[in-house]
This record gives structure tokens, C-alpha cells and sequence, in this order.
């Protein structure tokens, strides 16, 4: 037993008929396809739903599973008469909470926080609802595990997904996952996030990628084409796909249509064969891709990494080697240490002008800094170090410019600033590739109104990863 099928839904409230009415005939293709999710569902006869949920409570840097009563229904719609009640599988709940914590993936449940403080009610969100609706309508005799995804990175969400399919298996019960989700949002003008054309791009990669099963493409995905098309089923899709790990899938897009402006794709996943764990090779790929980078750092990121790591270790400051270029031990400037964890931002501290003795105290001092002491993040522990990835940003002295003509999102880094208030934005930086995307960031950073009259700087790096 274990995982026997998965199937991507959307949840558009616009499907049902009670809610949409006419409207539905635009969605006609959705419905059909989501009726033959309820089919297949009673073929496969599962004891358990699993379904993850974008529009329950969504934390940074956790996942939530549900732990109220399992009551919702259709009002926010207009149609309270409308409602679905579940029994939840506290037995499979128990045991995902479990195997997630032995592969210390952050959960938390949703009886211990705050409703009322995230502006949400103890009742099943319409991301769980719409799908179930069509499910329900084929079989009702099915128990629920429901969970809204959270901001991890993705090979975390895929892991939490093993997590779910280790434990269907080790209870030896037959589980069905649903991953709720809407594709791009921007797909026509007028759509509900605005448009981009980059969301149709979006959608046609996604759907071939899922189409393939191509984890390797999913993963590799452009964030800045993820960004742009302002989508909200892609993180319930890697804990779907996670379930799925070590084995032979055989998928098919049932439908996929977008006349809001939307994308709503329906798609099924059923396990075959064994084959080799995707995590297990995205893991080792990684570590062999570490080890190289530390065998051809250069001495400015070394000092870096060995000064965080010797501070997480011992916490003890190291001394500046007397092996270090000229520069690093004679010259002054800003420095910015960045590090990355599994392809996320874990830290980020500097200073753009310079406050030490010299380059190399510059570097030790914010390498510290951006690992422990970071607002953002919790300070760095012991066992991830084996993992993080180091850039070091040496700065040139900032100089005023009197216009954003002046400014080059690749080439130059910006500091903006009124009285006390200053934000500053580093060059070259993904997704951010227009000069009004840098100013609006360094002004959002700095907390200054765009039409606050405020001074402008720039300022090249010498990068060094």
C-alpha cells in the first residue's frame, strides 16, 4: 500500500455550478476534467485524502497541517447552504508529523496558532474545498489529511511529500494526494494580478515539465519567470511530487484553460515501478557541487566560510591569516557577505563603507554577522554548515548621482537615503533588472515613500563566489 494515485486540481470557486451559475460554461473543461478526478478516485478506492492548500495558513518556514474540525463551506461565495464535512485520519496525520520531524522538515498544527491574528477562520479554506466538491460528488466515504504549503525552499516541500509516502506506506494504508493549485495569474489583461507575458511562457513549461515528469526541469525553472507569473500551485505541487519519490510515474494533463486570465490545469500521477530516488540525486549532485566550489574558492569567500564556521563551532573570532594578499590586509572598503542555502538566501550582512582595520577584518566581522546575527534568519547551527554557499561583495566608495538615468541594475549597486532612513540594493541581483525594480526595493527597504524627496548613490562590486 502506500501513495496508488496523485492529481493536480484547481480551485477556482467559479467551477461550481451553485457559486458561477452561467459563468461555468467557461470553465467547462475544468469541470469535466475534475468530475474524472472523482472517477478515478473511486477506481483507486483510497482510505485517505492528502491535499495541500495554497490559501490556508501559509507560513515562511513552516508547513501547517489542519487540526480543527473539518467543516467548511461556500459562504465567502455567496452560498453558505453549501457545505462539506470530513473525518480527518488522525492516525496518517500522527505518523506525517512524525517521519516530517525525523527529516527535520519545520510542521506546525494549526491548533496552536492564532487565527484570529492572521485574519483567518477554523474552517476548511476554498483551496481545499472546490477540489473536494468534485471529489464528493463521486465518493464521500474518504477520510482527510489537509495542509497548506509553506515558504521552503522546494526540495524541502518535495522531502515533507517523502514524508507523506513513508508514512501511507509504514501504516500500509492506501492514500490519494491532491495538490491545489492555480497556474499563472496574469495570463490576460485585466487579470486579477495584472498581466505579464510571461505567464503563458509559465503555464507551457510547467504543463510539458509535468507532462515529461522532468524533476530535473522543475527544478531548474527560472525564478524570475516563476516570479512574473504570479502562480500559486507550485509549492502544493512539489509536496505532491514528493510523495511520489523512488518511483516510475506515469502522468497526463487531463485539461488546461485560462479564459480569466488564470491558468487551471488538472492532471494526474500514478506510481508504477521503483527507479532511483530524485532526492537522493539531487543531493549528491549538490554536495559534489560544493566540494568543488570549496576546492577553487578564492581567499575572499575561504575567509569567509572558515570564519563563520570556526564562530558556529567555538565561538571564538578568528584571526586574520598572514598569508593574505595585499589588498585584503592593506586596503579598506565595504563589504557585503552573502550566503545561500540550497539555492535560498540564508544571510546577508555588510557594510558599505569601511569600518575595520582592513579588508580581511571587513570580511570576518560581516561573514559572522550575516550567518548569526542576520534579522531575518535564525543564526546558523552546526549541521548546516556542509551546505551553504558564500559570495563576498567588495564595494567601491558610493557616489551621488542626480538621476536614475545614471543607474545600471547589472552594473551598479544603489543606496538610497532620507535623514537616517537608508536602503541599499547590491548590483546583479536575480529578478531585479530594470532600475525602477532596484529603486522600489532599496525604497521599500528603507521604508521611504517613492515620492519622498530622497538622495541617490551608486556603487560597483568586485564579486568574488
Amino acid at each position: 500500500m502506500g501513495i496508488v494515485g496523485c492529481f493536480l486540481m484547481p480551485h477556482p470557486a467559479i467551477m461550481i455550478e451553485e457559486v458561477g451559475k452561467k459563468e461555468t460554461l467557461k470553465v467547462k473543461n475544468s469541470i469535466e476534467a475534475a468530475h474524472r478526478v472523482g472517477e478515478e478516485i473511486v477506481r483507486l478506492k483510497p482510505e485517505t485524502i492528502v491535499i495541500i492548500s495554497p490559501h490556508g495558513p501559509v507560513f515562511q518556514d513552516a508547513i501547517c497541517v489542519y487540526d480543527f474540525p473539518l467543516k467548511g463551506d461556500f459562504a465567502e461565495f455567496g452560498v453558505p447552504e453549501l457545505t462539506l464535512e470530513f473525518v480527518p485520519d488522525e492516525q496518517l496525520k500522527a505518523e506525517v508529523l512524525k517521519k516530517a520531524n525525523e527529516k527535520k522538515i519545520p510542521t506546525v498544527k494549526s491548533s496552536i496558532i492564532n487565527y484570529s491574528r492572521y485574519g483567518l477562520k477554523k474552517k476548511l479554506d476554498h483551496g481545499v474545498m472546490v477540489p473536494l466538491y468534485f471529489i464528493t460528488r463521486h465518493t464521500a466515504d474518504i477520510k482527510l489529511v489537509p495542509m497548506s504549503f509553506g515558504m521552503l525552499p522546494y526540495e524541502d516541500l518535495y522531502t515533507f511529500g517523502k514524508a507523506i509516502g513513508e508514512a501511507a506506506e509504514s501504516l500500509d494504508k492506501k492514500v490519494v494526494v491532491v495538490a491545489s493549485g492555480d497556474l499563472s495569474h496574469r495570463l490576460l489583461p485585466g487579470a486579477p494580478a495584472g498581466f505579464d507575458p510571461e505567464g503563458k511562457v509559465f503555464d507551457e513549461k510547467l504543463i510539458s515539465i509535468l507532462e515529461r515528469f522532468d524533476l530535473d526541469a522543475l527544478y531548474d525553472m527560472d525564478q524570475d519567470l516563476i516570479e512574473r507569473a504570479g502562480e500559486c500551485g507550485l509549492r502544493s505541487i512539489w509536496i505532491m511530487l514528493g510523495t511520489l519519490d523512488g518511483r516510475e510515474v506515469k502522468a497526463e494533463v487531463l485539461s488546461y484553460e485560462g479564459p480569466f486570465g488564470v491558468g487551471y490545469c488538472v492532471a494526474a500521477f500514478y506510481p508504477e515501478g521503483k527507479t532511483e530516488s530524485w532526492l537522493e540525486r539531487l543531493l549528491k549532485r549538490r554536495a559534489e557541487d560544493i566540494k568543488k566550489r570549496r576546492e577553487n574558492e578564492d581567499p575572499y569567500v575561504k575567509l569567509a566560510r572558515q570564519s563563520l564556521e570556526t564562530y558556529v563551532r567555538t565561538g571564538k573570532v578568528i584571526k586574520v591569516p598572514d598569508d593574505l594578499s595585499e589588498e585584503m590586509l592593506k586596503q579598506r572598503a565595504g563589504v557585503f557577505v552573502s550566503i545561500k542555502k540550497r539555492g535560498q538566501l540564508r544571510g546577508c550582512i555588510g557594510t558599505f563603507l569601511p569600518t575595520r582595520k582592513n579588508i580581511a577584518e571587513e570580511i570576518i566581522r560581516n561573514a559572522i554577522s550575516a550567518g548569526c546575527e542576520d534579522p531575518r534568519f535564525s543564526p546558523v547551527e552546526p549541521e548546516e554548515l556542509p551546505e551553504l554557499v558564500y559570495s563576498v561583495d567588495v564595494l567601491t566608495t558610493p557616489e551621488p548621482v542626480d538621476s536614475p538615468d545614471k543607474l545600471d541594475p547589472k552594473k551598479y549597486g544603489v543606496i538610497v537615503k532620507k535623514g537616517a532612513r537608508t536602503g541599499l540594493l547590491l548590483p546583479d541581483l536575480e529578478g531585479v533588472d530594470t532600475v525602477e525594480k532596484q529603486l522600489e526595493i532599496a525604497l521599500r527597504k528603507a521604508g521611504i515613500r517613492p515620492d519622498e524627496d530622497y538622495e541617490i548613490f551608486r556603487f560597483e562590486v568586485k564579486r568574488h563566489h
